[in-house]
This record gives C-alpha cells, structure tokens and sequence, in this order.
C-alpha cells in the first residue's frame, strides 16, 4: 500500500512539473493531458483506498517514510497517516480536482499562459494531499504553505491586471497572519510535547490538560487552550473566518477554474481539516470550543448577509463560501466533527458546481460577471440551467439534497449543545438558512429566468458551453444530489469516524442528534418540521416575488433601507479598517522608523558619526606630526620623565 500512497501524492506532481517545465516542447495539448493523466491516477487510486476502507476492511496506515532531521529528541519526518478522515478527504480532492481540470480546457482555450496554469492547478493537487495525508505537525505546515504559495500565484495569474496583484498581495498578507498564529501552536507543540508526530501528541494531550504557562504577567494561561487558539488562527486565515476573511471574495480575480478548485471545495476547508484532526487537543479545552463557535456562527450569518447586495456573480457564491465555511466552524465548536466534515464533503461538491455554472455563465456572455445583465439565460444553456438549479437546491437545504442532510445536522448539533455561546450561535446559523436562500436564488432568478440579457450582441451569440464544461457540471451535480443521502448514516451515525475523532461524552452534541435518527426518511420527515426548512422556502419565495413577481419591489427595499444596503456594500468596512490601521498604519510606521531609525541612527549616528569622530579625531592628531626631530626628541624626553615618576612615586 505504501507505493499506491507514494503515487497517489506524486502522480500531480509528476504532471505539473511536465506541463510546467516542458510545456514549450509539449504545447498546450501536451500540457493539460500531463495534468490531467496526473491527476486522474491519484483520483482514481483514492477512490479505489477507499473501496478498500469500505469493503475490504483496510487498516489504519501510520508510517514514517523520511527522517529529514533530528535535533533535541524531536524528529522531522516526512510520513503518511491514511485512515478513513484521510481516504474521504484524498476521494474529494482528486474528484473535485479532475472535475477542474477537465473544465479548464474549455474555460481556458483561449488564455494566454494555459500550461503555466495546467502546472499550478495539479501542483495544488499534490500540495492539497501532501497536506490532509500528513502525520505529522512539520509536514501538515509544508502542505498548509504550499497550498497559500499556490493559491498566490492562481490568484494573480493575470498579473498584468493590477486588480489581480492587489488581490493576490491582499491574499498574501492576510494569510502570513493567520499562519503566524499557526506555527507559535506548532511551536508550542513541539516545546511541550517534545514531538511534532500527531500520534505521539495525542498520546501525551491527557497529561498536560491540566498544564499552564505564562504569557505575559504572572497570570497562568491553560497551555492546551493557548495551543488550541494559536492553531485555529491559522484555520481562521485559511479558512477565510472573521475577522481574516477579508481576502477570499477579492481572491475571485483569478481564473474561475481556481475558485472552483481552490476557494470552494479544498484550499479553504483545511482549517476545517486541521481542526478535526486536532479534536483530541481541542477535546480538552471548552475556552477554544467556545472561541471557535462564535467565530463561525459570526462569519456563517454575517458573510451571508452581504452576498444579498453583491452583483458579481462569482462574488455572490464568495460570500456563500464564506458563510457555509462558517457553518463548518460552527460545527467544530460544538465538538460535531462528523458533521462538520460531513458539510465539507457535500459542500465541496456543490459549491465547486455552482462555481463552474458561473463559469459557464460568463463564458457565455462573453466574461460579462454583472447578474443585473443576465436573465433568460435558462433558454440558450440548459444544461448550465438546470445543474445550477440542483447546486442551488442543494445549498439552501432542499430536503433530500446533500446539503439538506449536512446543514440540519449542523443546526441540530449546534441546538443541542450547552457549551458557551451555543445559543448566539443557534440564533445565527438557523437565520442564516433564510439568508442563504434569497441570495442563492436571487442570483439563480436574475440569471436564468426573467427576460433575458440586455445586450443584444450577447442575447445572440449566447449558446450552451462545450462538452469539456458541460461534463464536469453533470458530473459534479450527481454527487450534489445524492451523496448526503448515501453518506450520511455511517459519517455521522455510523462508526466511520471512530477512532478517528475524539469526543469526550459531555460534548456529544451530535449523538442527542442522533437519538432521533430513523432512516434518511426519517430525517427529511423530521427536518420539514422544523424552523430551517420554513426559513429556507420562505427565503426562497421572497427572492421569486421580489426578483421575478415584483422587480420594482427591490428597488423600493433598496431606497427605503439604504442604510442597511450601505451597510453591506462597505463589508462593514473590514477593508477600510485594515487600510487605514495596518496598510497606512504600517507605512507610516514604516517611513517613521526610516527617518529615525535608519537616516539620524543608523546613517546620522553609527555611519557617518562615526566618521565624522574619527575624521576629527585624525584631523587633530594629525598635527602632531609635524616632521621635526626636535618635536619627536622632546616628545620621546616628556614620555621618559613621566614614565620614571611612574616608577619613582610607585
């Protein structure tokens, strides 16, 4: 098995170097069948691992493969650790992957540097894995980096577009903060474990639960609590949570493949990874349980409410990606793991759906992205209609969808929790379903359905995508559908994650959910009972009477509550706040030290003080070198006086 883990993370990475270092001698063609062939391997060995996790009884695999180094007792390695978390996380990112792939041959045709980003996209592949296979600290931060260096290079792929560059910079910045946090926890792991090997941590997490430290002052801090906090700084820039969210809608300026591939489905739900795999840490402190929360539940409801206003149509599903990540969160914190991951997984695919609809989309109105331009669209691409239709559904919850299965037992777990702020947080995400769905279908409405697009050159040369775009969308949209429905019994109820996850019984939320699990029917029965499914139609109803019924009824919402629209525009103005303290803040900092610091100290002071002492210095002793013997002679009589009175007084 140790080889099939070997190809399953190099087979990308064989692709993307090909099509990346040969791709004048291969061509286009050449490039994206070596990404493609890549990536389909790893795709095809992970669901085959899979097969064997499911049917065949494989065991956990726990191996070292590489000692890179040993310093203090702590060994650096590079190792695999493949159990059932692992094997749903490699079949999702290959899947997904493949999917992206596929569709870039059609959505990229016609783009200047297409093998340069063939190599990048499978180069996140292999990073993407490198990063959930890991066993280790060291090697989960080489993934957690490669996959940020990856991301900053698709996100300015056009990097003659300064919109692009402030983008992918802003990305940059922005996620050094979160990963500063992360690789203190790291380091803190590594100080107080004495190892950087999950098993060998997790070993020891009981025998220190109790441990304290001091940060500043003399006040102890509960080390696991400061350990945990630290680590999800880093899953709160990766993640895109509030308050370091900010860079994931303006990360839409890259190629539409990439929001897909990486701001949909992977690159953003590796905090959501991490965290879960870290439950046996986090396990132990409720003060981290209760922080990750209400950071979740906030970016859940809060993110949503702005996609409402946004009219970019890749910005709209940004702002959804936002808010169900924050779902994820929420689940997190109120040690519903399972269901976490659950969402993650259903998510990954219909949200990587409607991302490539909205490629579509756009490819069809000639990279106009203004859903005030659309409309009517349902008559010329059906098929973009109608695999739009069922990831829609699917993330606003529609009962028997995937999403309806993952999101209720979110709501349910979070609602049966006592742990601190599990009732801020089920007051927001049980909103949230109301938010999701009108923006979710706002944008469906205004553009599949309504008169049709206002520019008459677009209304006709408007036509259904090509098969290489078409394809990945109906294949993205099965799993959108049913996926939940076969899954949900044994991720969540089940014994998959067993001995995977840990949760200490008084955090069960999700097994009081689980008492009144009957069956999928049982579930849907149950689930259109409650206050989300309402909230979902109810959300969906009003996007159909004010976008379809009565058109004129937005503009009359929009003028009578322009300060709520304001509000929302600005994104609470996170973007002003941060140019103003740490943008402007950190140049004027930066021109002050330059001033002080460098010009009068270092310049002024150290480098030319010096020489200026030592010029005047010279200048002066200078003089006395005058040429004269009877100067030296009386000099060397004066120096032999004072020395004898030396001796003669001692």
């Amino acid at each position: 098995m140790e080889h099939i883990y070997l190809a399953i993370v190099l087979a990308p990475l064989l692709g993307a170097i090909v099509a990346g270092l040969f791709r004048n001698q291969i061509g286009r063609t050449g490039a994206h069948w070596a990404a493609i062939l890549g990536v389909a391997a790893s795709c095809l060995l992970s669901l085959y691992v899979l097969k064997l996790f499911i049917y065949d009884g494989e065991q956990l695999y726990n191996k070292a493969l590489y000692t890179w180094m040993v310093s203090d007792g702590i060994r650096f390695e590079v190792g695999f650790l493949i159990d059932k978390l692992t094997v749903m996380m490699m079949s999702v990112v290959t899947f997904v992957s493949l999917m992206v792939h596929i569709y870039t041959i059609g959505y990229m045709a016609h783009e200047e540097g297409y093998q340069r980003f063939f190599s990048y996209i499978a180069l996140f592949t292999f990073a993407m894995l490198m990063l959930v296979m890991s066993n280790n600290f060291l090697q989960l931060f080489f993934g957690w980096e490669a996959v940020g260096l990856v991301s900053y290079l698709l996100i300015g792929f056009y990097f003659k577009r300064e919109s692009a560059i402030f983008a992918n910079l802003k990305a940059f910045l922005v996620n050094r903060v979160g990963d500063f946090g992360f690789i203190l926890g790291i380091a803190a792991i590594a100080m107080f474990f004495n190892s950087l090997d999950y098993a060998e941590v997790f070993g020891k997490a009981p025998e220190l639960k109790d441990a304290t430290i001091q940060v500043w002052g003399s006040t102890p801090w509960s080390l696991m609590t400061v350990v945990c906090i630290l680590l999800f700084i880093g899953a709160m820039g990766k993640s895109a949570q509030v308050p370091l969210h900010v860079w994931l809608p303006d990360s839409m300026e890259g190629p539409t493949p990439i929001s897909a591939l990486i701001h949909a489905a992977t690159m953003v739900t590796a905090g959501i990874f991490m965290v879960a795999r870290m439950s046996p840490l986090y396990e132990l402190s409720e003060t981290a349980l209760s922080f990750v929360l209400i950071i979740g539940a906030t970016t859940a409801f809060f993110t949503g409410l702005i996609g409402i206003v946004q009219n970019d149509i890749k910005r709209v599903v940004a702002y959804s990606t936002l808010s169900q990540l924050g779902y994820m969160i929420a689940a997190l914190g109120v040690s519903a793991y399972a269901a976490g991951l659950f969402h993650l997984m259903t998510h990954a695919f219909f949200k990587a759906l409607l991302f490539l609809a909205a490629g579509s989309v756009i490819m069809g109105m000639h990279h106009d992205q203004d859903i005030r331009n659309m409309g009517g669209v349902r008559k010329y691409m059906p098929i973009t209609w109608i695999t739009a239709l069922l990831g829609s559904l699917a993330l606003i919850g529609f009962p028997g969808f995937s999403g309806f299965f993952s999101k209720d037992a979110i709501i349910g777990a979070i609602h049966h929790s006592d742990i601190f702020g599990a009732g801020y947080a089920s007051v927001l995400v049980t909103a949230g379903v109301f938010v999701t769905a009108l923006y979710s279908f706002r944008m469906f409405f205004l553009v599949f359905h309504g008169e049709g697009p206002r520019d008459d050159h677009a209304k006709h040369h408007l036509h259904e995508s090509p098969w290489v775009v078409t394809l990945p969308l109906i294949l993205l949209a099965i799993p959108s559908v049913v996926i939940g429905w076969m899954t949900i019994q044994p991720m969540l109820f089940g014994d998959w994650f067993t001995g995977v996850l840990t949760v200490l019984p008084e955090h069960d939320a999700l097994g009081e959910v689980g008492k009144h699990y009957h069956g999928q029917i049982g579930f849907i029965e149950h689930g259109m009972l409650e206050l989300p499914f309402w909230l979902a139609m109810g959300g969906l109803f009003v996007a159909w009477f004010i976008y379809m019924k009565k058109p004129a009824l937005a503009l009359e919402i929009r003028t009578r509550f322009d300060w709520f629209y304001h509000v929302l525009d600005m994104k609470y103005w996170f973007d002003e706040v941060y140019q103003i303290i740490f943008a402007k803040g950190s140049r004027a900092l930066g021109g002050f030290l330059s001033e002080v610091g460098d010009r009068f100290l270092i310049d002024g002071l150290i480098v030319n003080g010096s020489a200026k002492v030592v010029d005047s210095v010279a200048h002066r002793v200078r003089r006395l070198q005058t040429g004269y013997l009877y100067h030296y002679a009386i000099a060397m009589i004066l120096g032999l006086l004072l020395l004898l009175s030396i001796f003669v007084v001692a």
